[in-house]
């Protein structure tokens, strides 16, 4: 297997907490004496790392793809008629919505992190034996902030008489700048089997670019208040974290676009920076194809367009949205392969590849449609029927296929790691921290790194005047179904656009600047009885 199980010796604690309170479980009692050496200390920290595994696996990405342009949600006359799904897309979120309820999980895995901390980091929680820890938990305050604006700033764990505190976003982007600038000398500079999955310098450092190019976002004096044209002074610092990446001659986009996200994906991809691991037999999978996958793929022949005989029911319910397929048009891209849209081919269940066999379904050929029609006008449910007219619309995603065994043997979990922080990605904003006003380095130019990532994967060079329109396409085809569209497009100043379904004629759809964060669950809402909801909710 290609898990690390060194690091993933401890099994995570998921508990279901509201604040930086202590967890349920207690991490002490899991020794009756705490051995004082390297390697008690990692097994120690290794629960700490993966707090955020069960929702990346399906609830935070729904938040993020349903609510961007990447995803709409379809459902079959009452068949996947679910409110989770609808109101991300349409942007109208209810405060119990599970898509946006990543709250809990980021908040159990800080207050693991905390409580090791406060164990084994010394007096002040700042040896640099915990910089590992305070890296982890700086990314789980990050999507906090992201998600839903102001958050507590948790360096330690409250006692039971204190009062949960959230902090303005703004201080908490400044405290995140901080924290990270302080522990990255600390954190081990080391890429292989021993740091994958695990935060090392490169995985803070490629979060500081993400916090920096996002900085005019963050600081903005309200979340309406944000517009493109806000001045970002954290530009040349996006751009000097960039170049450190590349300077350690550890990453490279590489040849070959769609072998990154396929089952046996891991370590040996150097355009991960940072992954999330999976694996169904030892820690559990995500189910990102049960969603993305024709409704009826159990019934196709000679087998499904994965190439295998699906075993297990699967949702369909997520079809790509019109207008972003339309992104994959570029000449010999291969990432134009991580949709599929017009007749349906199977895949080499082995290679991936695409081979003459049509996938058929009572003995057509199978015709994915662009188009995503509802039987009823502004039908706030997206009912396309249920019938293969309605089954085949919309374009499928395929970037994450499954694997026969993840239906036969594990229930539909699924083994491909999931990409948080890539090269490509970095190449990418550099290209436009330099577009908004940064200064070029290494005679790195737009063009020239957007040319970078398509040699990847085979696509037609880029030539002239680039534009940011040009750099938020290209991040759309090559950061596809990976969690970050909707954190672009808010920093595009897209966000409140149109797109499928959600239009302004559909009563159904908001189109407010505020619901550029989510509303704060309504379980944490309900334990912190101080705070006020966030606007618009």
């Amino acid at each position: 297997m290609k898990l690390n199980k060194y690091f993933l010796s401890i099994g995570v604690a998921s508990a279901a907490l509201v604040s930086c309170t202590d967890l349920d479980v207690d991490v002490k009692s899991q020794y009756t004496e705490y051995p004082d050496n390297p390697i008690a200390a990692e097994l120690k920290m290794a629960d700490c790392y993966y707090s955020f595994r069960s929702q990346l696996s399906r609830d935070y990405k729904e938040g993020q793809t349903c609510s961007s342009d990447e995803m709409t949600p379809i459902s079959f006359d009452g068949d996947y008629a679910e409110t989770r799904y609808t109101h991300a897309y349409f942007h109208n979120y209810d405060p119990n919505d599970p898509s946006i309820g990543v709250w809990s999980d980021l908040a159990s895995g800080i207050t693991m992190c905390n409580k090791v901390i406060t164990e084994i980091g010394g007096d002040e929680g700042k040896d640099p034996v915990v910089a590992p820890l305070r890296a982890i938990r700086a990314f789980y305050h990050f999507v906090l902030m992201d998600c839903y604006g102001d958050v507590p700033i948790c360096e330690r764990n409250l006692d039971d008489d204190e009062e949960m505190v959230r902090s303005p976003r703004a201080e908490v982007a400044k405290w995140l700048e901080s924290e990270l600038l302080e522990v990255i000398p600390q954190l081990s500079d080391v890429n292989d089997r021993s740091t994958y999955g695990r935060p090392n310098k490169w995985m803070a450092e490629a979060l500081l670019a993400k916090l920096y190019i996002n900085w005019a976002v963050y600081t903005a004096s309200d979340v309406t208040a944000y517009e493109p044209s806000n001045a970002n002074e954290k530009l040349n610092d996006c751009v000097k974290v960039i170049d450190e990446i590349t300077a350690s001659g550890l990453f490279e986009v590489g040849n070959g676009y769609r072998k990154k996200f396929l089952p046996d994906n891991g370590v040996h991809i150097k355009d991960f920076i940072y992954a999330m691991e999976y694996d169904p037999a030892t820690v559990g999978g995500h189910d990102y194809a049960r969603y993305l996958t024709f409704r009826q793929v159990g019934k196709c022949t000679p087998t499904s367009y994965y190439g295998f005989n699906v075993s297990k029911s699967v949702g369909g319910n997520l079809a790509v949205t019109p207008e972003f397929a339309d992104l994959f048009c570029l000449q010999g891209d291969e990432r134009n392969k991580v949709i599929i849209g017009g007749p349906v081919f199977c895949m080499d269940p082995v290679t991936y590849e695409y081979t003459n066999e049509p996938c058929c379904y009572e003995g057509e050929q199978l015709v994915f449609k662009r188009e995503i029609t509802t039987k009823t006008a502004n039908d706030p449910d997206n009912n396309v029927g249920k019938n293969v007219a309605g089954w085949c619309m919309g374009y499928k995603a395929v970037k994450f296929p499954p694997r026969q065994e993840d239906y036969d043997k594990w229930n539909r979990s699924q083994t491909n790691d999931i990409p948080i922080f890539r090269y490509a990605d970095m190449l990418l904003l550099k290209a436009e921290a330099i577009l908004r006003g940064a200064t070029a380095t290494n005679d790195d130019t737009p063009a020239g790194l957007i040319n970078k990532v398509r040699d990847c994967s085979g696509a037609e060079h880029i030539a002239g005047t680039v534009t940011l329109q040009d750099v938020l396409d290209e991040r759309g085809r090559e950061l596809f179904n990976e969690n970050w569209r909707r954190n672009d497009l808010i920093r595009y100043g897209k966000f409140e656009g149109e797109w499928g379904t959600k239009t302004r004629t559909n009563p159904n759809a908001k189109f407010d600047k505020t619901k550029r964060i989510f509303p704060v669950p309504q379980g944490v809402m309900n334990t912190n009885t101080n705070w006020s909801q966030n606007k618009g909710y």
